[in-house]
């Protein structure tokens, strides 16, 4: 700890002569060192935001303007109209300065302010052009004139080099959607799913509502988003992630993998020397804000990085009626080798903030959890070894991703931003918080740790890091605790609690390999569309019902934006999924499947540009609790389950593997934990142009889910959709006798 290196830099003894003074010359350094860092990030981050504050233009376009006014001048022209005269009539301090001297200030003045002007209409122009979303419902080759000239004005508008948050100040606000235009899109979202009585009385309650109370929840929503950069983020954030008081471990918190197939090296302290360094090297860069804005796939379109900056030094804070994130700035990180039980208390919301409060609010308890919560991240060194190895490798991944999501319930330190998890055998991992960022920004980091721990650092033969022990670099200090019997009582609870809810959790984690996006995408359909289109043809024969499905996307084209529900269960979906499984005519199942793919593409589109329909009927809800008044069109709307939770964890950095000569160097990607307890979770990647993973979650206790089960299902869904639209004409006949055969099959069972 700090109070330990201060200690051995600085000692003194009293003798009969006098104090003896002890410096430690290698710990001042040390203290030295430690304090040129320090200025240099400030150095470097006040450059940054000199940077990224006239971005588009850039400082040294500031010189250009004043030459070109003094030019202007020296030709005895005035481009001011007469403003340089007027800045020279009220210079403070014009008496001590020539008449000349006074001339070139004022137009280094008026020079100043103009170049301040022009950038601020040129930020306004780039957030005007951003707001502009119609070029995403254009078809492709069929571009209009309006989006070509769009296009050449972003550009121009652009600039040259970003820095990571360059376009932070450009990004439009989130528009709060018309309360009709959500009201009838929730209405047909739900129409397959109710009868019609029960579709009946929930348009009655939604006219009732759009023709008397939303008009008033709206007025104050639009005065949120005139007021906030965001009208939804923060609520979001504190309503469904901070105030919730359950556990967040299973419930909340995610994981991400290693590579599925390969390990660079068996030795746990060298895998987790170059994790941890390809970390920090991110962490550098982030710092430097050198990471490239990330852009919508295949564009020059920025994303918000707002979330960024809450990657390191961060924790969540629980609180008994509500928690905090809290970023603190610090050097450290915080690793334990789990050998033995654990004092880890904060599994469930509302006794680890009381524990808190009693055994960790001073003392030796206190510095300790400082560290903890200090810290960049945490570091877990397990004593297991995990992954696809052993006699039966594809049950080693299952257990592999449960011991991510939830380790032994008391290895993992859940609240920070994210722990990184190295096992025995040299195969790692990550957990991550969900309160501060969405998997898109952890991804993006442990994109780059993977491929820089294999491709930069590597390891030697024997499986060590490559070069030589720094034998300067400070010893790591053990942390103590004071653990009362009272304490150790409440983690005992807390473990009660925690262990049944990991034991329940039943995962399968697969690599379909059989074709990916590359096949999806020459029968002309989107990819996502399709995955979407074979997960709800799984489910309805698992289960012989269609049900509310949440796809996630993302809101990051707007600033702080983070994310939107897609509802892929659509009119569309379930018309085409009856007349697949009900034997139809291959043509028209083709023309059904072409139908709810577009619906799907044109509902992502929505949700993404502003328009979907969950995140503005949960704050309309939230406004109606501030005003201490009752809906029962919300109250119903936000509380349907979702049986099926999905999400599609983007690769987002290509460039940094090579798929042709390292085939077997592809994470698996992440996963979650289910929902609904009668329900799947399923988290799905597109790797390259040949492997889709999927990792499907569930609950043991639900005698209705089965994860293996589904996974089954999910396979046979994929090749049967691919089959429909590839199949030729000549087997047309052959497809529809097989559709016959398969409907009187269910006929007579």
């Amino acid at each position: 700890m700090a109070e330990a290196h201060q200690a051995v830099a600085f000692q003194f003894t009293i003798t009969p002569e006098g104090i003896d003074l002890q410096l430690s010359h290698e710990a001042l350094r040390q203290v030295y060192l430690s304090g040129l860092r320090s200025w240099k990030k400030r150095i470097v981050r006040l450059k940054n935001n000199v940077i990224t504050g006239v971005y588009p233009a850039s400082p040294s376009s500031w010189l250009f303007v004043v030459i070109a006014i003094l030019a202007t001048m020296y030709t005895r022209s005035d481009p001011s109209m007469g403003l340089i005269a007027k800045i020279q009539e009220h210079l403070p301090a014009s008496g001590s300065m020539s008449m000349q001297c006074q001339t070139v200030v004022s137009a280094v003045l008026f020079s100043t302010l103009l170049w301040l002007s022009l950038i601020f209409t040129m930020k306004l122009c780039l957030k005007q052009l951003l707001s502009y979303h119609r070029w995403m419902f254009e078809q492709h080759g069929n571009v209009s004139t309006t989006t070509k000239v769009w296009v050449m004005l972003v550009r121009i508008f652009s600039g040259r080099q970003p820095l990571l948050y360059s376009y932070q100040g450009s990004l439009p606000n989130l528009p709060v959607p018309a309360i009709k235009d959500t009201v009838k899109r929730y209405l047909e979202s739900v129409r397959p799913l109710k009868s019609d009585s029960e579709f009946e009385r929930m348009t009655n309650l939604a006219k009732e509502f759009e023709d008397s109370l939303g008009s008033r929840l709206q007025w104050y929503l639009k005065l949120k988003a005139l007021w906030a950069s965001n009208y939804v983020s923060d609520w979001w954030e504190e309503y469904i992630y901070l105030r919730g008081r359950g556990p967040i471990m299973v419930n909340s918190n995610y994981y991400g993998m290693d590579f599925l197939y390969v390990t660079p090296t068996p030795i746990q302290a060298a895998r987790a020397g170059n994790t941890l360094h390809a970390v920090l090297m991110y962490r550098r860069r982030l710092n430097k804000e050198e990471i490239k804005p990330s852009r919508i796939p295949g564009t020059f379109i920025p994303l918000c990085a707002a979330q960024c900056e809450r990657i390191f030094n961060t924790t969540r804070i629980p609180g008994e009626e509500t928690g905090n994130v809290h970023m603190r700035t610090h050097a450290h990180t915080v690793y334990t080798p789990f050998t033995g039980t654990h004092t880890h208390t904060h599994t469930v919301i509302i006794p680890w903030a009381k524990a808190r409060k009693e055994f960790f609010s001073s003392g030796v308890n206190k510095r300790s959890l400082d560290c903890i919560e200090k810290a960049a991240f945490f570091v877990t060194l397990d004593d297991d070894e995990q992954g696809m190895m052993g006699d039966d490798p594809a049950a080693n991944v299952d257990r592999y991703a449960k011991s991510l999501l939830h380790g032994k319930c008391y290895d993992r330190w859940f609240d920070k931003s994210f722990s990184v998890v190295i096992f025995k055998n040299g195969k790692n991992g990550l957990n991550a918080e969900h309160s501060w960022a969405d998997a898109p920004i952890v991804s993006h980091m442990w994109e780059y740790a993977l491929a820089t721990d294999s491709f930069q650092l590597g390891y030697n033969e024997e499986g060590h890091c490559k070069g030589d022990v720094n034998p300067s670099l400070p010893q790591p200090q053990r942390l103590t605790w004071d653990i009362p019997k009272q304490c150790q009582e409440q983690v005992a609870q807390c473990l009660a609690v925690a262990q049944p809810l990991a034991d329940d959790i039943d995962f399968h984690v697969f690599a379909f390999r059989d074709f990916g996006k590359g096949s999806i995408k020459k029968i002309k359909m989107s990819p996502d569309g399709f995955i979407q289109l074979a997960l709800q043809l799984a489910f309805y024969r698992d289960r012989g019902m269609f049900c509310l499905t949440y796809e996630a996307s993302m809101t990051r084209l707007f600033r702080e934006g983070r994310t939107e529900t897609v509802r892929s269960c659509s009119s569309e979906s379930c018309a085409f999924i009856k007349a697949f499984e009900n034997g139809e005519d291959v043509e028209v199942c083709r023309r059904l499947i072409r139908n709810a793919s577009e619906k799907h593409q044109m509902l992502y589109r929505l949700a993404m540009t502003g328009a979907g329909i969950d995140r503005h009927l949960f704050c309309l809800y939230v406004v109606s609790k501030y005003l201490g008044i009752e809906s029962p069109f919300l109250k119903e709307a936000l509380s349907e389950p979702w049986r099926l939770s999905t999400s599609q964890t983007p690769f987002q950095q290509l460039e940094l593997f090579d798929f042709v000569n390292h085939p077997d160097y592809i994470t698996c990607g992440g996963g979650f934990g289910p929902v609904a307890d009668d329900g799947y979770g399923v988290s799905y990647s597109l790797i390259g142009e040949k492997i889709i993973s999927f990792h499907v979650s569930s609950k043991h206790s639900c005698p209705d889910t089965d994860s293996h089960k589904f996974g089954t299902q999910i396979r046979k869904a994929l090749h049967d959709l691919l089959q429909l639209m590839t199949i030729n004409q000549s087997d047309a006949a052959g497809s529809e006798q097989n559709h016959s055969s398969k409907t009187q099959n269910k006929k007579e069972l």
